[in-house]
């Protein structure tokens, strides 16, 4: 069982340097178990109670239906190896198949979603994923791998990404941390997706270094700071936040593409979590698209705002 109150990374040394890893993967088992339960915390006295809860029970959920899944089974070594001698990633988004892992996956959160508390619009949308055929559902796993999900059909495909999301974070997890390499400016470098957010860490050797944390697999790579997670322009950055705010989210905004993406410091909040706390954190969203800018990152639950 995982601590509500327990912080995400060990007490770091004084004095001692940092030294990041490019890469860290995901563990599927503590993730979502964890998220779920900075959802619950967040919601306390938040204008956006009723959702926070829905989605830590959904986070809840994909914890719950790891176990016992079929192995999520990554490309074979000779794929993999020359993505990496090209700079692709080697989770392929564009080539994804739904293997037998993947649909299982989606069925059990489909059935396990049916039990949870959700405003009568939400189940609908989860109505008409479970009666799709496997053509529509693999479409609307393509809608979310290409981060182009429309916007008549946004509630149904929150099920699908939370679906995806457990399936490509196994994946990742599978992977050699040290054998990943950059595939391009704000591409995950395991399955070349979006960031989510970016996060100061306060994890021991790489301590108050930043790594981009990718929406889909939850893989965090290593990027400097003050530079734009988006075009990976110095120029122009500035930040952002709401007045009276503990300085632990702050939006990372760009003069030269006029886009942001959200920092959170772990140092100062240790159980910042990258997609809950991103989407808890939306009135800054509101507050920085008054001021011209959009938004640079992908969060599935976020989509529409």
């Amino acid at each position: 069982m995982v601590k509500a109150g327990a912080p995400r990374h060990e007490p770091i040394a004084i004095g001692e340097p940092a030294a990041p890893p490019f890469a860290r993967l995901p563990d599927p088992k503590l993730l979502f178990a964890q998220r779920a339960e900075r959802f619950r915390a967040l919601a306390q006295r938040h204008e956006l109670q009723s959702y926070l809860l829905f989605l830590a029970d959904l986070s809840a959920t994909q914890h719950a239906i790891q176990d016992g899944l079929p192995a999520a089974e990554l490309p074979e070594p000779d794929a993999r190896e020359q993505a990496r001698d090209f700079g692709m990633p080697p989770l392929d988004r564009g080539r994804f198949t739904a293997d037998l892992a993947c649909e299982e996956t989606l069925d059990r959160l489909l059935a396990a979603a049916a039990l949870l508390a959700m405003p009568e619009v939400a189940r609908a949308a989860l109505g008409k994923v479970q009666a799709a055929d496997p053509g529509t559902r693999a479409g609307m796993m393509r809608s979310v791998l290409s981060e182009c999900i429309p916007v008549e059909a946004i509630a149904e495909h929150v099920f699908v990404a939370a679906a995806l999301q457990v399936h490509f974070a196994r994946l990742a997890a599978q992977l050699e941390a040290d054998r990943l390499v950059p595939v391009g400016e704000g591409a995950c470098p395991a399955c070349g997706g979006a960031p989510v957010s970016s996060m100061v860490v306060g994890w021991r050797g790489a301590h108050g270094t930043r790594f981009c944390a990718c929406s889909l697999c939850a893989t965090m790579w290593h990027t400097v700071r003050i530079k734009c997670t988006v075009c990976g322009s110095t120029k122009g950055i500035s930040y952002r936040e709401i007045d009276g705010g503990a300085g632990a989210i702050k939006a990372e905004t760009c003069g030269e593409c006029r886009s942001y993406v959200k920092i959170l410091d772990q140092q100062k909040d240790p159980l910042v979590d990258p997609v809950a706390d991103d989407v808890a954190s939306l009135g800054l969203d509101l507050l920085v698209r008054e001021e011209g800018f959009r938004r640079g990152a992908a969060n599935p639950f976020l989509i529409g705002y």
